[in-house]
């Protein structure tokens, strides 16, 4: 009877608890905006980005990009993909700042997709 009735309330917990474990698209946008702004990013466009290339400070970092091509040739970086990266993550930044999370985490799976596997 116990597991019954206690069921119910951890299946309501977790559902009230989901969107809190969401990223949101203020750190989604910071996170790609580092990317867009890397020295990888300037190796594809040729041109350092504005205010200069900036470090991930990440200690997962990679030293140099690994060898060899991608395993899904689709996410090649282009220089004409890094520069609609940056135009859509603008659009990104004010849906966010406008309240309209959805239209932006749509538009940041967009800016992904374009940026393609920066070295």
């Amino acid at each position: 009877m116990r597991i019954a009735f206690s069921l119910p309330i951890a299946v309501v917990a977790l559902a009230a608890a989901s969107p809190a474990l969401a990223v949101n698209c203020k750190d989604d946008i910071a996170a790609v905006e580092r990317r867009l702004n890397s020295v990888g990013a300037e190796q594809v466009t040729g041109k350092e980005p504005p205010g200069g290339p900036t470090s991930s400070n990440s200690s997962k970092a990679l030293d140099k990009p690994p060898a060899g091509a991608p395993s899904d040739p689709g996410t090649k970086p282009t220089k004409a993909g890094v520069e609609e990266a940056r135009t859509l993550l603008a659009k990104a930044k004010e849906q966010d700042k406008a309240g309209q999370e959805t239209a932006c985490q749509d538009t940041m799976t967009k800016v992904k997709e374009k940026a393609g596997a920066l070295p």
